[in-house]
């Protein structure tokens, strides 16, 4: 079993930052991609962003590409969500996710990760 705990999150202005953190531990850590998916209230969980665990390839949903970067220490098990030029659009509980083994390569799809953390909130006001 792999637990995922995440933390970083918070309230912040518009325009401001925040880093998000996802500590993986429970056994050793031989997934394929780990990914952040958010969900706001009363709408649907959505991807924000993916990486490859041995090559580091990254992916984002258009909605954050540019302004957020994903990335991973793989000495720590931690993945990272860098989150800049933040709008309050992007206010929602994050979560981090793994895979156990490749599937598909739908890193966009929830239904692809075997693993999820609690969530952390994510606050920005205008």
């Amino acid at each position: 079993q792999v637990q995922l705990v995440e933390s970083g999150g918070g309230l912040v202005q518009a325009g401001g930052s925040l880093r998000l953190s996802c500590a993986a531990s429970g056994r050793t850590f031989t997934n394929y991609y780990m990914g952040w998916f958010r969900q706001a209230p009363g709408k649907e969980r959505e991807f924000v962003a993916a990486i490859t665990w041995i090559v580091g390839s990254t992916y984002y949903a258009d909605s954050v590409k540019g302004r957020f970067t994903i990335s991973r220490d793989t000495a720590r098990n931690t993945v990272y969500l860098q989150m800049n030029s933040l709008k309050p659009e992007d206010t929602a509980a994050y979560y981090c996710a793994a895979q156990k083994s490749y599937r598909s390569g739908r890193y966009w799809d929830q239904n692809e990760y075997d693993y999820w953390g609690q969530g952390t909130q994510v606050t920005v006001s205008s």
